[in-house]
């Protein structure tokens, strides 16, 4: 038997602008900001956002993400998700709802840097 475990997946996305950043992940996605980190004040930020169980780490390093990237999120209460965020009026994107042939329910957004995240919920009404 091993006594190797892996405990968590924490998907690092780039981004390019702070602001930016916070706006969609923050005042739209409703995640929280748990940390930030800089070495200096005028480099570049690396940070932690949390909600529900879902980490992700936001950074404007170059090499750390690429662009474009899709990150597959299994989630529970997706319809409610989908509410909460239509219910923003957010300028910028109005996900909709997507019956997946494998019998999920999901949802896609896309931030302002290009990164996909794809929300599914499995057996979903």
């Amino acid at each position: 038997m091993s006594d190797i475990a892996f405990t968590q997946t924490i998907p690092i996305l780039r981004i390019f602008d702070v602001a930016k950043a916070r706006e969609f992940y923050c005042a739209f996605l409703g995640f929280a900001i748990d940390w930030e980190h800089r070495y200096e004040p005028t480099l570049p930020l690396y940070m932690q956002i949390s909600r529900a169980g879902l980490v992700l780490h936001l950074s404007e390093h170059h090499g750390d993400g690429t662009p474009g990237s899709t990150t597959f999120v299994r989630m529970r209460g997706i319809e409610a998700f989908h509410a909460e965020l239509i219910g923003k009026q957010y300028n910028y994107l109005r996900p909709g709802l997507c019956r997946e042939d494998r019998g999920s329910l999901s949802l896609e957004v896309v931030d302002p840097f290009g990164n996909h995240l794809r929300f599914d919920e499995q057996g979903a009404a």
